[in-house]
């Protein structure tokens, strides 16, 4: 199901049948150093991801992270969306892209689709961005889409701190 196009992109939910794309991004050394291994090894273990992560958010709360493709020919990029996570009090945004993609303006071009899809269609007033500390290209995005840097805070049932961001 389709949630937003923009003029390059198509934004929309994540099936079972991305399931190769998503075991591809997880599995790139970038996510792994930014967001984390998340021990998604094959198809089936990408299918399961899919269907406990982004699946049932859209169903509990009408949001998640969507898979972004590219307008012209249906080439999946990356996934942007809304997260609730159990340990911020407020929805996040969230972006993550295959190198390959980098540096064209696809993120901000979702990202900024998706705050204004937040505010405008979901009534969300206050959204907030997390990212590693390190992850210097991100929280530079995140300047660019009108958030700033609140402060660092530590991430659920770790020992790691992450950068905090909200939309001003």
């Amino acid at each position: 199901m389709k949630v937003l196009e923009t003029e390059r992109l198509i934004i929309r939910h994540q099936t079972i049948e991305d399931a190769a794309f998503i075991l591809e991004l997880l599995n790139d050394p970038s996510w792994i150093q930014y967001i984390g291994d998340r021990g998604v090894r094959t198809i089936d273990d990408a299918r399961d991801y899919i269907l406990k992560g982004a699946l049932d958010m859209y169903v509990r709360l009408g949001f998640g992270f969507y898979l972004t493709e590219l307008k012209d020919g249906g080439t999946p990029i990356g996934i942007c969306g809304l997260v609730k996570r159990d340990f911020l009090e407020d929805v996040d945004v969230g972006f993550a892209f295959l190198p390959r993609f980098w540096g064209k303006g696809y993120a901000f071009e979702a990202a900024s689709a998706v705050i204004d899809y937040a505010q405008c269609v979901l009534g969300l007033k206050r959204i907030v961005a997390i990212t590693s500390e390190d992850n210097h290209s991100s929280a530079k995005l995140l300047e660019k889409l009108g958030l700033q840097f609140e402060g660092m805070i530590p991430y659920a049932g770790t020992a790691e701190e992450f950068s905090l961001f909200r939309l001003k």
